[in-house]
Protein backbone atom coordinates (compact mmCIF):
# COMPACT_ATOMS: atom_id res chain seq x y z
CA UNK A 1 0.00 0.00 0.00
CA UNK A 2 1.02 3.34 -0.72
CA UNK A 3 -0.43 5.57 1.88
CA UNK A 4 -3.52 5.03 4.20
CA UNK A 5 -5.71 7.03 6.21
CA UNK A 6 -3.18 7.89 9.73
CA UNK A 7 -6.54 8.42 11.28
CA UNK A 8 -9.71 6.88 11.96
CA UNK A 9 -12.65 9.14 10.57
CA UNK A 10 -15.52 9.79 12.94
CA UNK A 11 -18.28 12.69 13.85
CA UNK A 12 -16.27 13.79 17.09
CA UNK A 13 -12.98 15.75 16.30
CA UNK A 14 -12.24 18.23 13.14
CA UNK A 15 -11.02 17.16 10.01
CA UNK A 16 -9.22 20.10 8.45
CA UNK A 17 -6.97 20.49 11.30
CA UNK A 18 -7.93 24.41 10.96
CA UNK A 19 -4.12 25.05 9.80
CA UNK A 20 -2.56 23.01 12.71
CA UNK A 21 -0.89 20.77 10.43
CA UNK A 22 1.04 20.55 7.28
CA UNK A 23 -1.26 18.98 4.37
CA UNK A 24 0.07 15.60 3.57
CA UNK A 25 1.33 15.14 0.31
CA UNK A 26 -0.93 13.22 -2.25
CA UNK A 27 0.61 9.90 -3.52
CA UNK A 28 0.64 11.25 -7.32
CA UNK A 29 1.25 7.87 -8.79
CA UNK A 30 -0.85 5.77 -7.27
CA UNK A 31 -4.06 8.97 -7.52
CA UNK A 32 -3.65 9.22 -11.01
CA UNK A 33 -4.35 5.40 -11.79
CA UNK A 34 -7.40 5.61 -9.42
CA UNK A 35 -8.68 8.98 -11.16
CA UNK A 36 -7.70 7.11 -14.70
CA UNK A 37 -9.13 3.98 -14.27
CA UNK A 38 -12.22 6.20 -12.40
CA UNK A 39 -12.75 7.83 -15.90
CA UNK A 40 -14.53 4.24 -17.46
CA UNK A 41 -17.49 4.74 -15.30
CA UNK A 42 -18.78 7.93 -16.51
CA UNK A 43 -17.60 7.64 -20.18
CA UNK A 44 -20.05 4.09 -20.50
CA UNK A 45 -22.76 5.92 -18.98
CA UNK A 46 -22.83 8.83 -20.65
CA UNK A 47 -22.20 7.85 -23.86
CA UNK A 48 -25.75 6.95 -24.28
CA UNK A 49 -27.15 10.40 -23.56
CA UNK A 50 -26.92 11.85 -26.43
CA UNK A 51 -28.46 8.89 -28.92
CA UNK A 52 -30.34 7.31 -26.48
CA UNK A 53 -34.00 9.01 -27.43
CA UNK A 54 -33.53 8.69 -31.28
CA UNK A 55 -32.18 4.49 -30.64
CA UNK A 56 -35.72 4.56 -28.78
CA UNK A 57 -37.18 6.01 -32.23
CA UNK A 58 -35.30 3.66 -34.28
CA UNK A 59 -36.16 0.39 -32.32
CA UNK A 60 -39.72 1.26 -33.17
CA UNK A 61 -40.78 0.32 -29.50
CA UNK A 62 -43.24 3.75 -29.17
CA UNK A 63 -44.90 2.84 -32.62
CA UNK A 64 -43.87 6.54 -33.84
CA UNK A 65 -45.74 8.76 -30.69
CA UNK A 66 -42.95 10.79 -30.05
CA UNK A 67 -44.58 11.13 -26.06
CA UNK A 68 -43.57 7.56 -25.35
CA UNK A 69 -40.16 8.47 -25.87
CA UNK A 70 -39.40 9.78 -22.59
CA UNK A 71 -41.14 6.53 -20.91
CA UNK A 72 -38.53 3.87 -22.64
CA UNK A 73 -35.20 6.28 -22.36
CA UNK A 74 -36.31 6.90 -18.81
CA UNK A 75 -36.36 2.75 -18.49
CA UNK A 76 -33.22 2.42 -19.74
CA UNK A 77 -31.06 4.72 -18.09
CA UNK A 78 -33.09 3.52 -14.82
CA UNK A 79 -31.99 -0.21 -15.08
CA UNK A 80 -28.17 0.37 -14.28
CA UNK A 81 -28.61 2.09 -11.21
CA UNK A 82 -31.50 -0.69 -10.14
CA UNK A 83 -29.21 -3.56 -10.64
CA UNK A 84 -26.34 -1.48 -8.90
CA UNK A 85 -28.47 -1.47 -5.90
CA UNK A 86 -28.83 -5.11 -5.79
CA UNK A 87 -25.06 -6.13 -6.00
CA UNK A 88 -22.44 -2.54 -4.96
CA UNK A 89 -23.08 -2.96 -1.56
CA UNK A 90 -22.14 -6.67 -1.90
CA UNK A 91 -19.00 -5.80 -3.90
CA UNK A 92 -17.86 -3.08 -1.01
CA UNK A 93 -18.29 -5.42 1.48
CA UNK A 94 -16.13 -8.25 -0.31
CA UNK A 95 -13.42 -5.64 -1.23
CA UNK A 96 -12.99 -5.08 2.77
CA UNK A 97 -12.07 -8.29 2.71
CA UNK A 98 -10.55 -9.48 -0.45
CA UNK A 99 -8.89 -6.11 -1.08
CA UNK A 100 -9.85 -2.96 -3.53
CA UNK A 101 -7.89 -4.14 -6.85
CA UNK A 102 -9.64 -7.46 -7.41
CA UNK A 103 -13.03 -6.23 -7.15
CA UNK A 104 -12.12 -3.19 -9.26
CA UNK A 105 -10.77 -5.46 -12.06
CA UNK A 106 -14.10 -7.31 -12.09
CA UNK A 107 -15.83 -4.07 -12.69
CA UNK A 108 -13.79 -2.62 -15.23
CA UNK A 109 -14.21 -6.15 -17.35
CA UNK A 110 -17.91 -6.02 -16.41
CA UNK A 111 -18.38 -2.65 -18.09
CA UNK A 112 -16.55 -3.87 -21.32
CA UNK A 113 -18.64 -6.79 -21.74
CA UNK A 114 -21.71 -5.17 -20.89
CA UNK A 115 -21.05 -2.29 -23.47
CA UNK A 116 -20.08 -4.49 -26.31
CA UNK A 117 -23.33 -5.88 -26.19
CA UNK A 118 -25.36 -2.48 -25.92
CA UNK A 119 -23.74 -1.75 -29.07
CA UNK A 120 -24.94 -4.68 -30.84
CA UNK A 121 -28.50 -4.70 -29.56
CA UNK A 122 -31.03 -4.42 -31.93
CA UNK A 123 -33.88 -4.84 -29.62
CA UNK A 124 -35.49 -2.79 -26.72
CA UNK A 125 -34.74 -5.95 -24.27
CA UNK A 126 -31.78 -6.53 -25.60
CA UNK A 127 -30.37 -2.91 -24.12
CA UNK A 128 -32.31 -4.14 -20.74
CA UNK A 129 -29.97 -6.90 -20.82
CA UNK A 130 -26.89 -4.96 -21.25
CA UNK A 131 -27.66 -2.40 -18.75
CA UNK A 132 -28.60 -4.49 -16.47
CA UNK A 133 -25.68 -6.61 -16.82
CA UNK A 134 -23.50 -3.26 -16.69
CA UNK A 135 -25.12 -2.16 -12.84
CA UNK A 136 -24.70 -6.06 -11.83
CA UNK A 137 -21.00 -6.58 -12.77
CA UNK A 138 -20.17 -3.18 -11.53
CA UNK A 139 -19.37 -1.73 -7.67
CA UNK A 140 -16.23 0.01 -8.79
CA UNK A 141 -18.30 3.62 -7.60
CA UNK A 142 -18.10 2.75 -3.95
CA UNK A 143 -14.64 0.90 -3.86
CA UNK A 144 -13.19 3.43 -5.40
CA UNK A 145 -14.34 6.19 -3.40
CA UNK A 146 -12.81 3.65 -0.53
CA UNK A 147 -9.40 3.29 -1.97
CA UNK A 148 -9.31 7.42 -2.37
CA UNK A 149 -9.98 8.13 1.18
CA UNK A 150 -7.24 5.62 2.48
CA UNK A 151 -4.51 7.42 0.64
CA UNK A 152 -5.72 10.43 2.13
CA UNK A 153 -6.09 12.10 5.93
CA UNK A 154 -7.68 14.85 7.11
CA UNK A 155 -5.10 17.63 6.10
CA UNK A 156 -5.29 16.50 2.42
CA UNK A 157 -8.84 15.00 1.97
CA UNK A 158 -10.16 17.66 0.50
CA UNK A 159 -7.53 18.48 -2.14
CA UNK A 160 -8.12 14.90 -3.00
CA UNK A 161 -12.23 14.97 -3.68
CA UNK A 162 -11.70 18.40 -5.21
CA UNK A 163 -9.06 16.42 -8.27
CA UNK A 164 -12.22 13.77 -8.01
CA UNK A 165 -14.30 15.54 -10.36
CA UNK A 166 -11.57 15.24 -12.93
CA UNK A 167 -12.82 11.95 -14.05
CA UNK A 168 -16.20 12.19 -14.16
CA UNK A 169 -16.11 15.51 -16.24
CA UNK A 170 -13.43 14.10 -18.50
CA UNK A 171 -16.35 11.20 -18.70
CA UNK A 172 -19.13 13.65 -19.24
CA UNK A 173 -17.14 15.96 -21.56
CA UNK A 174 -15.83 12.85 -24.13
CA UNK A 175 -19.00 10.96 -23.16
CA UNK A 176 -21.36 12.63 -25.13
CA UNK A 177 -18.63 14.21 -27.90
CA UNK A 178 -18.13 10.12 -28.41
CA UNK A 179 -21.73 9.07 -28.48
CA UNK A 180 -23.24 12.25 -30.07
CA UNK A 181 -20.59 12.33 -33.20
CA UNK A 182 -20.00 8.33 -33.25
CA UNK A 183 -24.10 7.55 -33.69
CA UNK A 184 -25.03 6.41 -36.91
CA UNK A 185 -21.30 6.90 -38.87
CA UNK A 186 -22.26 4.98 -41.69
CA UNK A 187 -24.89 8.53 -42.08
CA UNK A 188 -22.80 10.91 -40.90
CA UNK A 189 -19.45 10.24 -42.70
CA UNK A 190 -20.57 8.59 -45.84
CA UNK A 191 -17.21 9.30 -47.32
CA UNK A 192 -15.60 6.84 -44.91
CA UNK A 193 -18.42 4.56 -43.30
CA UNK A 194 -20.91 4.46 -46.33
CA UNK A 195 -20.19 0.70 -47.79
CA UNK A 196 -19.55 -0.44 -44.03
CA UNK A 197 -21.88 -3.13 -43.91
CA UNK A 198 -21.24 -4.21 -39.93
CA UNK A 199 -21.87 -0.16 -39.08
CA UNK A 200 -25.31 -0.03 -41.03
CA UNK A 201 -26.67 -3.06 -39.56
CA UNK A 202 -25.41 -1.96 -35.92
CA UNK A 203 -25.40 1.91 -36.14
CA UNK A 204 -24.50 2.28 -32.55
CA UNK A 205 -22.10 -0.07 -31.76
CA UNK A 206 -18.88 2.41 -32.60
CA UNK A 207 -19.72 4.71 -30.15
CA UNK A 208 -20.02 2.14 -27.46
CA UNK A 209 -17.07 0.34 -28.47
CA UNK A 210 -14.88 3.09 -27.88
CA UNK A 211 -15.62 3.32 -23.48
CA UNK A 212 -15.90 -0.19 -23.77
CA UNK A 213 -12.10 -0.69 -24.95
CA UNK A 214 -11.33 2.40 -22.51
CA UNK A 215 -12.19 0.09 -19.68
CA UNK A 216 -10.38 -2.66 -21.18
CA UNK A 217 -7.22 -0.67 -21.01
CA UNK A 218 -7.90 0.29 -17.63
CA UNK A 219 -8.54 -3.26 -16.78
CA UNK A 220 -4.39 -3.65 -18.25
CA UNK A 221 -3.38 -0.24 -16.14
CA UNK A 222 -4.91 -1.35 -13.25
CA UNK A 223 -3.56 -5.10 -13.18
CA UNK A 224 -0.29 -3.77 -13.68
CA UNK A 225 -0.02 -1.08 -11.27
CA UNK A 226 -2.53 -0.08 -8.90
CA UNK A 227 -1.22 -1.41 -5.48
CA UNK A 228 -3.50 -2.66 -2.76
CA UNK A 229 -4.75 -0.28 -0.28
CA UNK A 230 -6.26 -3.05 2.27
CA UNK A 231 -3.91 -3.86 4.70
CA UNK A 232 -4.43 -7.50 4.92
CA UNK A 233 -6.70 -8.80 2.00
CA UNK A 234 -7.96 -12.33 2.77
CA UNK A 235 -6.57 -14.70 0.00
CA UNK A 236 -9.58 -15.49 -2.81
CA UNK A 237 -8.86 -19.50 -1.85
CA UNK A 238 -9.78 -18.81 1.73
CA UNK A 239 -12.92 -16.58 1.15
CA UNK A 240 -14.14 -19.22 -1.21
CA UNK A 241 -13.25 -22.29 1.16
CA UNK A 242 -10.85 -23.97 -1.30
CA UNK A 243 -8.40 -26.04 0.63
CA UNK A 244 -5.14 -26.70 -0.04
CA UNK A 245 -2.50 -29.96 0.60
CA UNK A 246 -1.04 -29.94 3.53
CA UNK A 247 2.35 -29.70 2.35
CA UNK A 248 1.58 -26.90 0.08
CA UNK A 249 -0.39 -25.14 2.96
CA UNK A 250 2.47 -25.28 5.52
CA UNK A 251 4.76 -23.89 2.61
CA UNK A 252 2.63 -21.08 1.79
CA UNK A 253 2.09 -20.00 5.15
CA UNK A 254 5.83 -20.23 6.02
CA UNK A 255 5.68 -17.42 2.83
CA UNK A 256 2.97 -15.06 3.72
CA UNK A 257 4.30 -15.09 7.24
CA UNK A 258 8.02 -13.90 5.70
CA UNK A 259 5.93 -11.42 3.72
CA UNK A 260 3.15 -10.06 5.60
CA UNK A 261 3.83 -7.68 9.03
CA UNK A 262 0.55 -9.44 10.63
CA UNK A 263 -1.66 -12.24 10.29
CA UNK A 264 -5.60 -12.13 9.89
CA UNK A 265 -5.56 -13.16 13.75
CA UNK A 266 -3.05 -10.64 14.90
CA UNK A 267 -5.25 -7.88 13.69
CA UNK A 268 -7.37 -6.28 16.23
CA UNK A 269 -10.99 -6.46 16.42
CA UNK A 270 -11.50 -2.83 16.12
CA UNK A 271 -9.69 -3.15 13.26
CA UNK A 272 -11.65 -5.54 11.25
CA UNK A 273 -14.55 -4.82 8.89
CA UNK A 274 -17.87 -4.57 11.26
CA UNK A 275 -21.37 -6.63 10.24
CA UNK A 276 -23.84 -4.38 8.42
CA UNK A 277 -26.26 -3.98 11.41
CA UNK A 278 -23.38 -2.31 13.13
CA UNK A 279 -22.82 0.31 10.51
CA UNK A 280 -26.10 2.13 10.87
CA UNK A 281 -24.95 4.84 12.68
CA UNK A 282 -26.79 8.13 12.95
CA UNK A 283 -23.87 9.71 11.48
CA UNK A 284 -24.00 6.97 8.31
CA UNK A 285 -27.79 7.03 8.05
CA UNK A 286 -27.86 10.97 7.27
CA UNK A 287 -24.96 11.13 5.71
CA UNK A 288 -26.20 8.23 3.29
CA UNK A 289 -29.88 9.85 3.07
CA UNK A 290 -28.62 13.09 2.16
CA UNK A 291 -26.05 11.30 -0.96
CA UNK A 292 -29.63 9.68 -2.24
CA UNK A 293 -31.25 12.92 -2.04
CA UNK A 294 -28.26 14.91 -3.87
CA UNK A 295 -28.21 12.01 -6.06
CA UNK A 296 -31.83 12.01 -6.94
CA UNK A 297 -31.96 15.96 -7.89
CA UNK A 298 -28.80 15.40 -9.98
CA UNK A 299 -29.72 12.55 -11.77
CA UNK A 300 -33.49 13.76 -12.67
CA UNK A 301 -31.57 16.69 -13.92
CA UNK A 302 -29.42 15.07 -15.98
CA UNK A 303 -31.62 12.82 -17.47
CA UNK A 304 -34.88 15.45 -18.05
CA UNK A 305 -32.27 17.71 -20.24
CA UNK A 306 -31.26 16.02 -22.86
CA UNK A 307 -34.70 14.77 -23.42
CA UNK A 308 -35.39 18.31 -23.02
CA UNK A 309 -33.33 19.23 -25.44
CA UNK A 310 -33.92 16.75 -28.41
CA UNK A 311 -38.04 17.12 -27.89
CA UNK A 312 -39.72 19.35 -30.52
CA UNK A 313 -40.35 22.65 -29.55
CA UNK A 314 -44.27 22.92 -29.98
CA UNK A 315 -44.13 20.19 -27.32
CA UNK A 316 -42.13 21.55 -25.02
CA UNK A 317 -38.62 21.28 -25.46
CA UNK A 318 -35.87 22.99 -27.54
CA UNK A 319 -35.40 20.09 -30.66
CA UNK A 320 -31.98 20.00 -31.30
CA UNK A 321 -30.21 17.12 -32.96
CA UNK A 322 -27.96 14.96 -31.07
CA UNK A 323 -24.62 16.34 -32.04
CA UNK A 324 -25.74 19.51 -30.80
CA UNK A 325 -26.87 17.85 -27.48
CA UNK A 326 -23.89 16.14 -27.03
CA UNK A 327 -21.58 19.31 -27.26
CA UNK A 328 -24.11 21.15 -25.11
CA UNK A 329 -23.39 18.21 -22.14
CA UNK A 330 -19.32 18.42 -22.91
CA UNK A 331 -19.63 22.04 -22.11
CA UNK A 332 -20.76 21.51 -19.15
CA UNK A 333 -18.27 18.35 -18.76
CA UNK A 334 -15.27 20.97 -19.17
CA UNK A 335 -16.49 23.99 -17.19
CA UNK A 336 -17.46 21.52 -14.12
CA UNK A 337 -14.03 19.88 -13.96
CA UNK A 338 -12.02 23.33 -14.23
CA UNK A 339 -14.23 24.93 -11.43
CA UNK A 340 -13.85 21.77 -9.48
CA UNK A 341 -10.17 21.77 -9.59
CA UNK A 342 -9.42 25.24 -9.10
CA UNK A 343 -11.97 26.34 -6.35
CA UNK A 344 -13.39 23.09 -4.76
CA UNK A 345 -11.06 23.04 -2.08
CA UNK A 346 -10.62 26.96 -1.56
CA UNK A 347 -14.20 27.17 -1.48
CA UNK A 348 -14.48 24.32 0.82
CA UNK A 349 -11.92 25.13 3.47
CA UNK A 350 -13.78 28.35 3.57
CA UNK A 351 -17.35 27.87 3.84
CA UNK A 352 -17.25 23.96 5.42
CA UNK A 353 -18.59 20.72 3.90
CA UNK A 354 -22.47 21.46 5.01
CA UNK A 355 -22.66 25.56 3.26
CA UNK A 356 -21.12 24.04 0.14
CA UNK A 357 -23.65 20.86 0.13
CA UNK A 358 -26.92 22.93 0.90
CA UNK A 359 -26.45 25.94 -1.19
CA UNK A 360 -24.69 23.75 -3.88
CA UNK A 361 -27.88 21.20 -3.42
CA UNK A 362 -30.05 24.80 -3.31
CA UNK A 363 -28.92 25.45 -7.10
CA UNK A 364 -31.03 22.73 -8.68
CA UNK A 365 -33.77 24.93 -8.18
CA UNK A 366 -32.68 27.68 -10.88
CA UNK A 367 -31.57 24.85 -12.94
CA UNK A 368 -35.11 23.55 -12.89
CA UNK A 369 -36.79 25.85 -13.46
CA UNK A 370 -34.69 27.24 -16.26
CA UNK A 371 -36.25 24.42 -18.36
CA UNK A 372 -39.50 26.15 -19.00
CA UNK A 373 -38.50 29.40 -19.94
CA UNK A 374 -36.04 28.38 -22.45
CA UNK A 375 -39.16 26.98 -23.85
CA UNK A 376 -41.41 29.53 -24.24
CA UNK A 377 -38.35 32.03 -25.49
CA UNK A 378 -38.08 29.19 -28.17
CA UNK A 379 -41.52 29.18 -28.65
CA UNK A 380 -41.39 33.02 -29.49
CA UNK A 381 -38.00 33.98 -31.11
CA UNK A 382 -36.30 30.63 -32.33
CA UNK A 383 -33.24 29.87 -31.89
CA UNK A 384 -32.10 33.59 -30.63
CA UNK A 385 -29.72 34.69 -28.69
CA UNK A 386 -31.16 34.99 -25.63
CA UNK A 387 -32.54 31.26 -25.93
CA UNK A 388 -28.80 30.43 -25.73
CA UNK A 389 -27.93 33.21 -23.22
CA UNK A 390 -30.04 31.17 -21.07
CA UNK A 391 -29.37 27.49 -22.30
CA UNK A 392 -25.71 28.94 -21.06
CA UNK A 393 -27.04 29.66 -17.66
CA UNK A 394 -28.75 26.76 -17.04
CA UNK A 395 -25.32 25.30 -17.60
CA UNK A 396 -22.89 27.41 -15.60
CA UNK A 397 -25.67 27.06 -12.67
CA UNK A 398 -25.97 23.26 -12.64
CA UNK A 399 -21.97 23.28 -11.89
CA UNK A 400 -22.88 24.97 -8.04
CA UNK A 401 -24.73 21.07 -7.87
CA UNK A 402 -21.29 19.19 -8.67
CA UNK A 403 -19.88 20.85 -5.93
CA UNK A 404 -22.10 19.00 -3.08
CA UNK A 405 -20.85 15.92 -4.51
CA UNK A 406 -17.23 16.55 -2.85
CA UNK A 407 -18.40 17.69 0.18
CA UNK A 408 -20.74 14.73 0.83
CA UNK A 409 -18.00 12.81 0.09
CA UNK A 410 -16.31 14.20 2.89
CA UNK A 411 -18.79 13.04 5.63
CA UNK A 412 -19.21 9.81 4.55
CA UNK A 413 -15.88 8.95 5.31
CA UNK A 414 -16.07 10.63 8.20
CA UNK A 415 -18.81 8.38 9.05
CA UNK A 416 -17.24 5.00 8.92
CA UNK A 417 -17.44 3.69 12.17
CA UNK A 418 -13.66 2.36 11.27
CA UNK A 419 -11.38 1.97 8.69
CA UNK A 420 -11.48 -1.64 7.81
CA UNK A 421 -15.74 -0.54 7.33
CA UNK A 422 -15.08 2.07 5.18
CA UNK A 423 -15.76 0.54 1.90
CA UNK A 424 -19.30 -1.26 3.58
CA UNK A 425 -19.85 2.04 4.45
CA UNK A 426 -19.08 3.64 1.16
CA UNK A 427 -21.19 0.69 -0.45
CA UNK A 428 -23.91 1.12 2.08
CA UNK A 429 -24.33 4.75 0.66
CA UNK A 430 -24.01 3.81 -2.82
CA UNK A 431 -26.35 1.09 -2.48
CA UNK A 432 -29.24 4.26 -1.42
CA UNK A 433 -27.83 6.46 -4.24
CA UNK A 434 -28.27 3.52 -6.77
CA UNK A 435 -32.18 2.99 -5.64
CA UNK A 436 -32.65 7.05 -6.34
CA UNK A 437 -30.53 6.77 -9.52
CA UNK A 438 -32.97 3.89 -10.38
CA UNK A 439 -35.74 5.81 -9.43
CA UNK A 440 -34.60 9.73 -10.70
CA UNK A 441 -34.23 8.68 -14.43
CA UNK A 442 -37.56 6.70 -14.71
CA UNK A 443 -39.55 8.81 -12.83
CA UNK A 444 -38.71 11.75 -14.61
CA UNK A 445 -38.77 10.82 -17.57
CA UNK A 446 -42.10 9.61 -17.28
CA UNK A 447 -43.47 12.53 -15.64
CA UNK A 448 -42.14 14.68 -18.52
CA UNK A 449 -43.69 12.61 -21.11
CA UNK A 450 -47.17 13.01 -19.13
CA UNK A 451 -46.79 16.39 -18.84
CA UNK A 452 -46.63 17.13 -22.33
CA UNK A 453 -49.08 14.99 -23.49
CA UNK A 454 -51.77 15.53 -21.02
CA UNK A 455 -50.56 19.26 -20.79
CA UNK A 456 -50.85 19.32 -17.04
CA UNK A 457 -50.11 22.78 -15.27
CA UNK A 458 -49.51 23.67 -19.55
CA UNK A 459 -47.04 20.91 -19.96
CA UNK A 460 -45.14 22.44 -16.58
CA UNK A 461 -46.31 19.54 -14.08
CA UNK A 462 -42.48 17.88 -14.13
CA UNK A 463 -41.06 20.79 -13.12
CA UNK A 464 -43.13 21.97 -10.45
CA UNK A 465 -42.24 18.07 -9.09
CA UNK A 466 -38.68 18.73 -9.08
CA UNK A 467 -38.97 21.69 -6.75
CA UNK A 468 -40.84 20.07 -5.03
CA UNK A 469 -37.86 17.35 -4.49
CA UNK A 470 -35.26 19.99 -3.84
CA UNK A 471 -36.98 21.50 -1.25
CA UNK A 472 -37.59 18.17 0.40
CA UNK A 473 -34.16 17.28 -0.02
CA UNK A 474 -32.68 20.70 1.55
CA UNK A 475 -34.99 19.46 4.74
CA UNK A 476 -32.21 16.19 5.11
CA UNK A 477 -29.72 18.55 4.16
CA UNK A 478 -30.19 20.71 7.09
CA UNK A 479 -29.75 17.53 9.43
CA UNK A 480 -25.95 17.20 8.54
CA UNK A 481 -23.71 18.16 11.62
CA UNK A 482 -22.24 21.59 11.23
CA UNK A 483 -18.82 20.47 11.71
CA UNK A 484 -17.11 17.45 10.38
CA UNK A 485 -14.80 15.56 12.85
CA UNK A 486 -12.26 13.25 12.70
CA UNK A 487 -10.33 11.44 16.21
Amino acid sequence: MTATRSETLNEETPLLGHGKKRPTPLPWFQFSIVLFLQLAEPLTSQVIYPFAPQLIRDLGITHGKESQVGYYVGLMQSLFFLTQAFTVLHWSRISDRVGRKPVILTGLCGLSLSMYCFGLSRTFWGLVLSRSLNGALNGNIGVIKSMMAEMTDSTNISKAYAYMPIAWSTGGTLGPIIGGSLARPADRFPHLFGQNDFLKKYPYFLPCAVPATFSLLAWVVTFLFLKETVPSPTPLRELLGIKQAKTARTLDDAEDAAKTPQSKDDVPEAEKPLPLRSLLTPQVVIAAANYAALSLVDIAFRAVQPLFLSTPIHLGGLGLPPQTIGKLLSIFGVLNGVFQVFFFAQIHDKWGSKRVFFWGLASAAPAFAAFPLINRLAVHQGYSTIVWIAVGFQIVISIALSLSYGAIFIFISAASPNRASLGATNGLSQMTVSVMRAIGPAAANSLFSVSIEKRYLGGDLVYYALLAVVGVSLVVASMLPRHVRTN
